[in-house]
């Protein structure tokens, strides 16, 4: 006897595909069961965290010391400046100067007010600064005060006297004294001055033009 393969009407293939075009038959449901039977949701992957600009820091660059504007006149009316450094015998000196650029006059009067820094703008510990040349070996001797007015335009100067040494001050915190204006510079020559010294100072004096 010869098996008689039961034929499918052409309406009962198209419901079939219709049916698995609307539930693709259930296959992919129990594909998803099978790998999550517990139906744990997926977990979101995690978003990659940015550093803003801000906090981001450059690796052995060194603080900067604030310092006078480079051109132009400072809210104060004055302008300070540094001759280069004079050596001879272990003895240096500089020129410290004191420009008015503003519109009214300035007195200056005794000696100006000095602080050697390091790079960082920290003082160099063990340097002191005193009024006179007498603890400066071989420095000259400093005149005395005297009140000195200076037109706009005009410029003083005063001189700083030292000892050589290892350690090098690469800035200058500086006033006219103590309580008036201080403000940093940095001079064209370090000071070859710490770790222990004395920079010694002469009074103001109208610098010759």
């Amino acid at each position: 006897m010869i098996a008689i393969r039961p034929r499918w009407s052409r309406g009962a293939a198209v419901a079939c595909l219709l049916a698995l075009g609307a539930s693709g038959c259930g296959l992919s449901a129990e594909l998803d069961r099978e790998r999550n039977p517990e139906r744990i949701p997926a977990p979101t992957p995690p978003v990659p965290f940015e550093i803003p600009p801000q906090m981001t820091a450059t690796p052995g660059r060194p603080h900067a010391v604030p310092v006078q504007p480079a051109a132009g006149c400072p809210r104060s009316g004055v302008r300070y400046g540094t001759g280069p450094v004079d050596a001879a015998m272990g003895l240096r000196a500089m020129t410290l100067t004191l420009t008015n650029c503003g519109e009214h006059p300035y007195t200056v009067d005794g000696y100006p007010f000095v602080r050697v820094l390091d790079g960082e703008g920290a003082p160099l510990a063990g340097v002191r600064t005193v009024a006179g040349t007498d603890e400066v070996a071989m420095a000259p001797r400093a005149p005395g005060p005297r009140p000195l007015t200076l037109a706009p335009g005009e410029s003083a100067r005063a001189g700083l006297y030292w000892r050589t040494a290892a350690e090098e001050g690469t800035h200058l915190r500086v006033g006219s004294r103590r309580d008036r204006g201080l403000v940093n510079i940095r001079p064209a020559e370090s000071l070859d001055i710490g770790p222990v010294n004395v920079l010694g100072t002469t009074p103001w004096v109208a610098a010759t033009p």
